[in-house]
Parts: structure tokens; C-alpha cells; sequence
């Protein structure tokens, strides 16, 4: 590989005009999936120490000690092989460690809103585990499709077999197939003693009506239920509190303007980069940013399609847990989804990504600011 790439194959950006996202064709070997199963730059350095729970929702409080208490039972070996430690209580006997199975609870669910700080509680876990970065693994649930998909799923079960903990941030229960892929492959971790933690989202408006992610969640992994404690979070949106409403789009000139003004921006038309998103892997959709340091997109117009939705989730995701700062021109993001598809089976998906799109956006403003 050329000392002017990236891994991904890319050329580093040069202080000088923007570069296209649409003129990106990344390559991604199976091993840099492998290799980044690791918290995303967002939360490289959070901690449960710097969780800051809302005063008024005692459950934040509550999550942060259990998982405390889970990080620190995944010392020594596997649980299933008589590990020293086990999870929420097992194993602190002199013979309950010689068990051969651990009795309880061997993973931890995350049920909660959208912005209350899921992510960080699951990145804090992956933290604090006491093991070396390369027997934890960290990734979304879509990440984890993908590398069975790059790597078979015999190879991926004996890759990650060998882990103290697996954290899958964003388990999806929308698609079937691939909820029954990764239950399996769950299932084939479980017997060799990996320890799990998961997190989804609670819809807008279900947050009364008691688990409701949760319910659907232990019913589609069936078997596995019993291995989950539930952990419940209340809370509002984080990403949005106490802070002022998304800035309004931009026009296309402030938007190409502070793409020229800011080394490391690509600049793209939003219709376009849509198309050229239909040619380039999921997968391969964090390779697509590596080194921006903003999105510029001009003429945001509602998407079109499911596939092509459910691909912007995916880049918009990429997008934020590399704290890439995004603006636009064209209609707002709250906007980009239909009101059909926000009431259908992806909708979770897509409130996510507005969430998220709308933190970036605000992140943007500065960068016009200071054009």
C-alpha cells in the first residue's frame, strides 16, 4: 500500500478544495472489520464516570451501578470453563466457581428512548471490562451482519469465540432474517462462554406503555432470553437537551462556501451521493469518511425509497460516532423521511437518524459561523 492511502485505499485530504464522497470507492478487507470492533471515535475516551444521569430518572442511576457490577464479574476465564468471576452474582463462592455453567443472567439488554445515553453506558461497559481490547468486541448490529457476511459464519463464531464480551449497540428487530442470523450466531457465542450486552430503541410514545423493546427484543432471540437481565433507561433525548432547535438548512452558496473554507470538508449534491450510496457497501460506509472533517451537502430533498433510507441510516450512523459535523441545503432532516415510512417497520431507524443527523447539523452551524 502506497504511504499517500488510508487502509480503505483512499488518499489522505489535502488543505485544498472539497473532495466528493460520490468520487470515493473504498475498499475495506474483512480484517479491518475485525480490527474496528472497537467503540467508535465518539466514545473512545467515555467512562462510567463521565455518564451524567438525569437527576430526575432514577433508572440512569440504577444502570450505571449494574453494569458496574456486570463489568467487573467478566474477570478471568470464561464463565462456562469455571471462570474466577461470573455475571450478577455468579461465581464471588469458592464452588461456585467451579460450576461448569453459570446460573443467571450471562448479558445485559439496554431498553430505552432515543439520547439517553444507551451507547455510552454499552462503550463504558466495553471499557471497563478487565481483558485485553482483543478479547472485546464492540460493534452495531448492522456491523456485526456485515462481518458474517465478509467473513462466513463459521469463521466469524471461531473469530469472536474467543472474546470475554461482545457489546452490539442498535440490535434491530426489523428484519428477520437478519435478526435470525445473529440470534444464532449468539447462541453459538454464548455456549463458548462469551458474555453479551445489547442496546435498542423504545419508539416515541411507547416509553409508558412499559418494555416495549424489551419484550420484542427477548421474544425474537427466544433461547437467549434467559441469558438477558433487562435494564430499563428513562429519559429524554440528550442530543437535544436544554439546547435550541436544529439550525434551518443553509443556502447552497453558504454551503459551498464553507466547504471551500474548511480543510478536510467534502462537498456533495445530496440527490447525488444518494445514487452513488446504492453502488458502495453498508460496510464500507465508514471507509467512505475516513478523514473528513465535514459533510457539505447541497439540495437535501426527501429519499425516495426504503433501500435507499435505510442506506442513509447507515452513513448517518457512521457519520456520527466519527463526529463528522454536517450541513446542508435543501429541506430540513426532520423532513427526509416520509410520514409513511415513519410509521413503518423501520421507523426506529429513521427517528434514529434524524436524532443524529440533526446533532451533526448543529455541530455545522459553527462551521458556517466561522466561514
Amino acid at each position: 500500500m502506497s504511504s499517500s492511502t488510508t487502509a480503505s485505499g483512499i488518499s489522505p485530504i489535502a488543505d485544498a478544495a472539497p473532495v466528493s464522497l460520490c468520487a470515493r470507492e473504498p475498499h475495506v478487507p474483512a480484517d479491518r472489520l475485525v480490527a474496528e470492533m472497537v467503540p467508535p471515535p465518539r466514545f473512545d475516551s467515555v467512562r462510567f464516570s463521565t455518564y451524567l444521569p438525569d437527576p430526575n430518572q432514577p433508572s440512569q442511576f440504577e444502570a450505571v451501578k449494574v453494569l458496574e457490577g456486570f463489568a467487573g464479574g467478566l474477570g478471568g476465564a470464561h464463565a462456562v470453563t469455571g471462570g474466577k468471576r461470573g455475571f450478577f452474582g455468579f461465581g464471588k463462592g469458592k464452588d461456585k466457581a467451579k460450576a461448569k455453567t453459570p446460573a443467571g443472567p450471562r448479558g445485559v439488554y439496554l431498553d430505552g428512548g432515543y439520547g439517553v445515553g444507551k451507547t455510552h453506558l454499552l462503550a463504558s461497559l466495553w471499557h471497563a471490562t478487565p481483558a485485553e481490547p482483543s478479547l472485546k468486541a464492540f460493534g452495531t448490529f448492522v456491523e456485526l451482519t456485515n462481518l458474517v457476511g465478509a467473513l462466513g459464519f463459521p469463521q466469524t463464531v471461531q473469530t469472536l469465540s474467543n472474546h470475554r464480551l461482545l457489546c452490539i449497540d442498535e440490535f434491530e428487530l426489523d428484519d428477520p432474517g437478519d435478526t435470525v442470523l445473529i440470534s444464532s450466531l449468539l447462541a453459538r457465542l454464548v455456549e463458548a462462554g462469551v458474555a453479551l450486552a445489547a442496546t435498542s430503541n423504545t419508539l416515541p410514545g411507547k416509553l409508558g406503555e412499559g418494555r416495549f423493546a424489551a419484550v420484542d427484543f427477548l421474544r425474537e432471540i427466544q433461547g437467549l432470553s434467559s441469558h438477558f437481565r433487562t435494564l430499563r433507561i428513562d429519559g429524554e433525548d440528550y442530543r437535544h437537551r436544554g439546547l435550541p432547535e436544529a439550525p434551518a438548512p443553509f443556502s447552497e452558496e453558504q454551503v459551498t462556501k464553507t466547504a471551500y473554507a474548511t480543510p478536510g470538508a467534502a462537498l456533495d449534491d445530496f440527490p447525488q451521493l444518494l445514487d452513488h450510496l446504492a453502488r458502495v457497501h453498508p460496510s464500507r460506509y465508514g471507509a467512505l469518511t475516513d478523514g473528513l472533517k465535514a459533510v457539505c451537502l447541497t439540495d437535501v430533498q426527501p429519499v425516495p425509497d426504503q433501500s435507499t433510507a435505510l442506506r442513509l441510516v447507515v452513513l448517518a450512523d457512521r457519520l456520527y460516532d466519527r463526529e463528522v459535523p454536517v450541513l446542508a441545503s435543501g429541506l430540513p432532516f426532520d423532513k427526509l423521511f416520509s410520514e409513511d415510512m415513519l410509521k413503518g417497520g423501520y421507523r426506529k431507524k429513521y427517528f434514529r437518524a434524524i436524532s443524529r443527523l440533526t446533532a451533526l447539523a448543529r455541530d455545522g452551524k459553527r462551521l458556517v459561523e466561522s466561514a
